[in-house]
């Protein structure tokens, strides 16, 4: 079986894009690690109603995927666009099989080796208690990233994800999300 996996990278944009472009040029253009299905900065446009970017998120760009990647900086657990790919991602319908999911923490993470569950977006947080997702350190040894990206490939047939939260309506701000 091929290690190749078809990867949606969810991050904050404003704050981590040259963190997703070293990512994507790491395991797609050096090692043909992935083939990435990223939404990309003015794909969408931010003036659609809120159901609509959701919609265009989850058909157009999670459809194909099998793994979310999501790139964990300091205010990436604020993002409504991170939860809703969270949630879509873990989502298993007929139009759009769930995919798996991993978190990286990028070197801007407040402690780049080790998270605190309160700083990562909770929908994250809730399926690595369940065994669905991992969190990893950012790396760029692009076999150790192929191997936690299938990882949580395998991981989506083996163990149930979660999703239970509401959707984040807008984004939050703070230091860290409370229960």
């Amino acid at each position: 079986m091929t290690k190749r996996h078809k990867v949606f990278v969810s991050y904050h944009h404003a704050n981590d894009q040259h963190y997703r472009d070293a990512f994507e040029k790491l395991l797609t253009h050096t090692n043909d690690v992935m083939v990435s299905r990223s939404v990309q900065i003015g794909d969408i446009d931010p003036n659609l109603k809120t159901e609509t970017v959701r919609q265009k998120i989850r058909d157009e760009y999670l459809r194909d995927s099998t793994v979310t990647v999501v790139l964990i900086g300091t205010q990436t657990w604020q993002r409504k666009h991170v939860d809703w790919e969270i949630a879509s991602s873990v989502r298993n319908t007929t139009l759009n099989p769930r995919s798996g999911v991993l978190g990286i923490l990028l070197p801007t993470y407040p402690t780049p080796k080790t998270y605190n569950k309160h700083t990562i977006p909770p929908r994250l947080w809730d399926n690595v208690e369940a065994g669905y997702a991992e969190v990893i350190a950012w790396s760029t040894d692009a076999q150790s990233l192929q191997d936690a990206i299938h990882r949580a490939f395998q991981r989506r047939m083996t163990h149930q994800p979660t999703s239970s939260r509401k959707l984040f309506a807008k984004n939050r701000s703070g230091e860290k999300w409370t229960p």
